[in-house]
């Protein structure tokens, strides 16, 4: 249509009409790129030039370079501007009618970052959007939806690699659905199981479908991969029983052990997944945080000048630390740490370091007063004080709303708080009865602890608990 699109179309017309050469072509490509009209100016002589010894008069060559002339100035970006605008539709459009699928399939693009992963996860809670957890007999290997949720990837546990996990889906789609434990492991090839995976797909709670146990499944993996050779083995010499029958063939059996508790399960998901899937340790505090105004990991690159020219508070479980010494051999170190929105890094110099060493543990809960300065591209987080999350509210902590099903061991929740003793805190238990959730206020008041909140949480039939 006689419009300039890209540079590649101006290089091709001075090629064209001007006998450029590709390097002299080039040579005019970087010269729009620059901006310098003395250099355009240069070009322009070179390519009228050319263009009439090609029978085009130098008024018209000169017409065609005004053109190439206006697109170095601006062609180039709106050309950009115009196709991003395109995809963006294309995308909004999608993402607000198939929401599902587009998360689904905008997981799968960033299957082994997990940053990323855990940003789409914040952002399919925002959309009511469930993420069901890893299952062997459900997942495929990459991300899929189901029933209007998006269950998660194989492929996107930690240290299992895409290609066992294909050769897992193929066993699947062959010859059906995993029986059990043992029919997992005595269908697949010795090759594509190992220690390493096992563990990873029991962290990740991959295997709850075929034993819901999962310490049973992690002490007893070295029966599992023996098991799993041994059935290898005889699938390739043919070999049958002695007796001749299924009844003497080689068994799996699992140590009688008792399962994680909640807490652990949560750490252990976190090592295999890269992020909290199913819960966050922070999610007892939700209330109080947002009380007292923390920002979110979510937030940090959306920080605006006016918001880094105060300090600003925030709190996460502590996932690692790498500790570095300066020029002048003082210690600082960078904390990595996650909250239910995704994971995020702060810098801390000596002082705060050497005061809050016993804090960053793994997994440990603590709130951050930090600096957060704008670098170009990027927000760095300065950290100048560290508490313990559970000390520093233990101070807000008053009034409590209890979630429970009629399965709850009242007289487990009743030793609970009253090991904290009396104080002013109010507790309110909720259940529901014929349809309808009936609310009741216990008599005594109590000395509500932050650890409290843990234990109440661990209790079988406790559904959700809530400050108030």
């Amino acid at each position: 249509y006689g419009i300039m699109v890209y540079q590649e179309q101006v290089m091709q017309a001075a090629q064209v009409l001007a006998g450029y050469s590709l390097g002299k072509a080039d040579l005019l490509r970087r010269a729009m790129g620059k901006k310098i009209q003395a250099e355009m100016d240069a070009q322009r002589a070179g390519f009228i030039e050319g263009a009439g010894k090609h029978g085009i008069t130098p008024a018209k060559a000169s017409e065609i370079f005004d053109t190439i002339d206006k697109f170095a100035g601006y062609g180039f970006n709106k050309s950009h501007a115009a196709a991003y605008a395109l995809v963006a539709y294309q995308t909004a459009y999608l993402k607000a009618n198939y929401p599902v699928e587009f998360m689904a399939a905008s997981m799968t693009l960033d299957l082994g970052n997990t940053d990323k992963l855990a940003s789409f996860r914040g952002e399919c809670e925002r959309l009511a959007i469930q993420i069901l957890p890893p299952d062997v007999n459900t997942s495929d290997t990459v991300f899929s939806v189901e029933k209007g949720a998006i269950r998660y990837a194989l492929a996107a546990v930690r240290n299992v690699g895409a290609g066992a996990m294909n050769a897992m889906v193929a066993e699947r789609a062959k010859n059906g659905p995993f029986k059990s434990l043992a029919d997992f492991a005595g269908r697949l090839d010795g090759n594509v199981i190992n220690k390493r995976l096992l563990e990873n797909l029991v962290k990740a709670g991959a295997l709850d479908s075929l034993e819901p146990n999962r310490v049973r499944v992690f002490a007893g993996i070295e029966h599992v991969l023996r098991f799993a050779q041994h059935k290898s083995q005889e699938r390739t010499t043919t070999q049958v029983s002695l007796f001749g029958g299924e009844d003497h063939a080689v068994k799996l059996t699992l140590p009688d052990l008792p399962d994680w508790r909640p807490m652990e399960k949560l750490s252990n998901e976190f090592e295999a997944i890269g992020f909290y899937l199913s819960a966050h340790p922070l999610d007892a505090y939700s209330g109080t945080l947002e009380a007292l105004k923390v920002k979110k990991a979510k937030d940090i690159p959306h920080l605006t000048a006016n918001d880094c020219a105060q300090p600003l508070r925030m709190a996460g479980t502590v996932v690692a630390k790498k500790e570095r010494v300066g020029r002048k051999g003082n210690k600082y170190a960078f904390v990595q740490l996650s909250d239910d929105t995704g994971t995020f890094e702060v810098m801390m110099f000596s002082e705060v370091l050497q005061a809050s060493r016993d804090l960053l543990e793994s997994g440990m809960p603590i709130l951050l007063t930090v600096d957060a300065q704008l670098e170009e591209e990027r927000v760095r987080l300065l950290a100048s004080r560290v508490d313990s999350l559970e000390k520093a509210l233990a101070a807000r902590l008053k009034n409590l709303r209890i979630q429970v099903d009629q399965a709850v061991p009242l007289p487990e929740l009743q030793a609970l708080l009253d090991a904290d003793g009396r104080g002013n805190g109010r507790i309110h238990l909720s259940a529901r009865s014929n349809g309808h959730w009936i609310e009741i206020a216990l008599p005594n008041r109590y000395a509500i602890q932050p650890k409290t909140l843990s234990g109440l949480k661990n209790l079988p039939g406790v559904v959700e608990i809530r400050e108030i």
